[in-house]
Order: structure tokens, then C-alpha cells, then sequence
């Protein structure tokens, strides 16, 4: 199962999850917003958090964390050392010719703000305590939050994660704050660096990408034993997934609404457009058939570049099952929001509030409702079948159902509903639906339908 989800990030523009990793917000402010609980709090450094007898031992076998987490962070091959490797990765080839491309002083990717809030933890420099290093990558407190504020109490005897929290400690435990945290470097916020606009893509900047609960798989550096869900709280990955994906609309409908990310110039920013709906094949051959498929959830005129509708696809599909009457009034806000983004921006921004409204009432219905294996099963059904799969027209869309489904299986197989070695043996279905979204260029919608659909149809057999 691992290594399956490990290939989620590796095929496609999907590897720039290994590339630049950090944080993402809106709705949950990033640990480096000012109005975030430990806001004016030192970042300590890597360094202060990496003795033998706190996080930096050779071995995982603490008493209650496993005391090797920085070793994981540093592991030089593996997706879970992706942050440590962020900002060295600023002086590969790649990168220095993006920087060049994108006209940066003296092409050095390494010095650029608008990579450094993304590769880097974002701290300004009246922040760093003197153990701090820029060259850490993303460390520790990109995701946990200046330590400053709790570095004493969150190893004092007696000491609450709770306690630690209201110093300044991103409650990590909880979907919301760590897709807040996420989705400031895997979407983007509106802080200095964490944006990758059209022009950055253009440049070779990766696409960028994002699904919560693959990620937290892929980045976990901690063990969610009985003592972590004491302490804390077991997640649900299905809760993971399906809040992931709400608050990913909401960031990228908040960000689209503003004047500093949603235009450039006389254009839209187009990274909020789904990129392969323009990036096809085209040809003057009279005889050449246009790969373009209709899309049922965009009721926008032929050759309108749609809004990128990947987290609305899956998020129609989840609210199906949570909650129907929710389920209607967002396909009713998604629709309105396309057809206005064929209209005139000023309509746009209005509908997208809406729209942003009905993804936020999602979310907290996800995190309400009790998602079991009935919900997970029904849930992969609605994404492989039916209305939502006619809606796989383009990559990105696509390219989220497999990671879903993958996803929502890896919750049936933790849930103890389906035996990992019964789950094993599907794994060639789940493969031949990866392998259709491997190649960006090689896209076909009708195949990816058909192999997601037998791998659905696998899953099923599985209850």
C-alpha cells in the first residue's frame, strides 16, 4: 500500500510535491500570519530540536514520540524528507534556469522572496532565533509553528497538547488547521512566496497539486499510536480527505476573488484555469478531431478556458453522501460560478463568494458527520460512477479521483473492513488507474473512465 501512495506524488507534474513543500491557508491562518496564535514568537531552528533525548535520536523508540523524526525529515530519498531537501533544491539546474527565465537578480533561486516562502520555513528574519538556518529547508516549525512560544512546555512533565496549542503550536491533529497549514505552499496564500502563478509555470515551475490525506501519508514523521489518539485524536482519513478537498476550494475561490492573485494584467491569473483544457494537441489538419470532451458540470461555451473544477468534482461525490441537500445547493453554486466565469470577472467574484460558502458548509459537515466503511465504500462508487465520472474530461480532475480512491481504500484497510492482503491483490486495478494519469500528454478521458471504473468496480467486491 505504501509504495502505491508513494507513486501519487511521483507520476506526472505531481512530482512537485518533491520539489517545494511547506504550508497553505485561508479560513486557518499560516504559522507565519501575524494574527496566528504565537504570532511574534522566535523560530528556534531545526538545531534546538534535534538532541538525542528530544527528535534527533538514530532509532524510533521513545516513550511517547519516536524520538527519530528529524531522521525521517532528512531521509535523502524518500518523499518524507521532501521539506528538508526544499530550499537545495533552489540551486539545481531546474531551478536556476527558472530563475533565469523568469528574469530573478542574478538568476539565484536561492535569494528570491518569491521562492523562499515556499521553500524555506517562512520566518522573517526579526524572528530567527541564532540556531535558525534558511538552509534547513522547510523544518520543523513550518509546519508546527514558531517554537518559541511552547519549545519549554511541550516537554515539561505534566504539559497538554492543548496547553501547547494556545502557545502557539499548530494543532496538527485537527484536518482544518493542517490543511490551513498545507495548503499555504501546496495552493498558495496571499504572504510573500507562497504563490505559483502562470508565469512561475511557464518558467518549469511544476504544476501544482494537492490532496490532505496523501500528503499527511507520504510527510508523516510521527507515530498515530494509542498514546498519540490519547493525547490527541486518532484521525479519520476520510474526514482528512474529504475537509482537504473542501478547504482547497476555498483557498483557491478566496485567492481568485482578490486583485493581487486572481489577475494579471488584462488577464485572469490563469493558474486557477485548468491547465489542460488549453495545453492539448491541436493541429491545422482539416481532418484532425479536437480531444475536447463536453463536461455536464461546466455549462460554459465551447473553447472557454474553465476554472480548474478538481476539488469540486470530488467534493460533489463526497456531498452526496454526507449530506444530499448540501450536495444540491453546491452543484447549484459550482454551475453558477462557471457560468459566471464565462461572463465577466465582477460576476465571478460574487459567485465564487457563494460557491466558497457552500465548500465551507461542506467541510464542516464533513467534520461532523460520522464517515465509517458504508460512507467510504458509497463515496468511492460516486466518484467512479455515474454523473460525477462524466465530469473526468480533463487531467486534473482525474489525476485527484485516483489519489481519492487510493486514498479512501487506505481508510477501508485502516478501519479494518478490508484485510490488507485482500486489498493487496487489487492493487494491479488501482495501478492501471494511476498509469492513466501518468502522462499529462498521453491523457485519454474515456480510458481513465474505464480503468477507474474497474478499479471502483474491484473495491466494491471487497464489502
Amino acid at each position: 500500500m505504501r509504495r502505491n501512495r508513494e507513486l501519487a506524488i511521483g507520476f506526472g507534474s505531481l512530482s512537485l510535491a518533491l520539489a517545494a513543500l511547506v504550508s497553505f491557508l485561508l479560513g486557518v491562518p499560516s504559522a507565519g500570519a501575524q494574527n496566528a496564535p504565537g504570532a511574534g514568537s522566535a523560530f528556534v531552528g531545526v538545531a534546538t530540536c534535534g538532541g538525542t533525548t528530544c527528535h534527533g535520536r538514530s532509532e524510533g523508540n521513545g516513550a511517547v514520540v519516536r524520538q527519530d523524526e528529524l531522521m525521517i525529515w532528512q531521509d535523502p530519498a524518500s518523499p518524507a524528507g521532501a521539506h528538508s531537501r526544499a530550499f537545495s533544491i533552489l540551486s539545481s539546474e531546474r531551478s536556476r534556469a527558472i530563475a533565469r527565465r523568469l528574469g530573478l537578480p542574478g538568476g539565484d533561486a536561492t535569494r528570491a522572496e518569491a521562492c523562499l516562502g515556499c521553500h524555506t520555513t517562512p520566518a522573517a528574519p526579526a524572528r530567527r532565533g541564532p540556531r535558525f538556518q534558511v538552509s534547513d529547508g522547510v523544518g520543523c516549525e513550518g509546519c508546527h509553528g514558531p517554537a518559541g512560544g511552547w519549545l519549554a512546555s511541550h516537554y515539561a512533565v505534566g504539559g497538554t497538547h492543548a496547553a501547547n496549542a494556545a502557545r502557539g503550536m499548530v494543532p496538527l491533529d485537527q484536518p482544518r488547521a493542517r490543511a490551513g497549514v498545507c495548503l499555504d505552499c501546496h495552493f498558495g496564500s496571499a504572504d510573500q512566496g507562497q504563490f505559483v502563478s502562470h508565469r512561475m509555470m511557464a518558467a518549469g515551475h511544476p504544476r501544482i497539486a494537492f490532496e490532505l490525506d496523501l500528503f499527511t501519508t507520504l510527510q508523516a514523521h510521527h507515530s498515530e499510536d494509542a498514546d498519540y489518539a490519547a493525547r490527541k485524536s486518532r484521525p479519520n482519513g476520510v474526514k482528512t480527505w474529504a475537509i482537504g478537498q473542501a478547504m482547497a476550494l476555498e483557498r483557491s475561490l478566496s485567492l481568485f476573488a482578490t486583485s493581487e492573485r486572481g489577475t494579471e494584467g488584462i488577464f485572469p491569473e490563469f493558474t486557477f484555469l485548468d491547465c489542460h483544457s488549453c495545453h492539448r494537441r491541436i493541429s491545422d489538419d482539416p481532418r484532425f478531431e479536437p480531444t475536447a470532451l463536453a463536461n455536464p458540470g461546466r455549462p460554459i461555451p465551447l473553447g472557454m478556458p474553465p476554472y480548474n473544477d478538481e476539488n469540486m468534482i470530488m467534493l460533489a461525490a463526497a456531498a452526496r453522501i454526507v449530506s444530499p441537500e448540501l450536495a444540491a445547493r453546491f452543484d447549484r453554486d459550482s454551475r453558477a460560478f462557471h457560468r459566471a466565469v464565462a461572463s465577466d470577472r465582477i460576476s465571478a467574484v460574487r459567485a465564487a463568494a457563494a460557491l466558497r460558502e457552500s465548500a465551507r458548509a461542506l467541510g464542516t459537515a464533513f467534520g461532523a458527520a460520522a464517515l465509517g466503511p458504508p460512507q467510504t465504500f458509497a463515496m468511492i462508487d460516486a466518484i467512479a460512477t455515474g454523473a460525477v465520472s462524466e465530469r473526468f474530461t480533463d487531467y486534473a480532475g482525474s489525476v485527484q479521483a485516483v489519489m481519492a480512491t487510493d486514498t479512501l481504500l487506505s481508510a477501508l484497510v485502516a478501519a479494518g473492513s478490508v484485510p490488507n492482503d485482500r486489498a493487496n491483490t487489487i492493487r494491479a486495478d488501482i495501478n492501471l488507474a494511476y498509469q492513466a494519469v501518468s502522462d499529462p500528454n498521453a491523457y485519454d478521458p474515456r480510458q481513465f473512465r474505464a480503468s477507474l471504473a474497474r478499479a471502483a468496480a474491484a473495491i466494491r467486491r471487497l464489502r
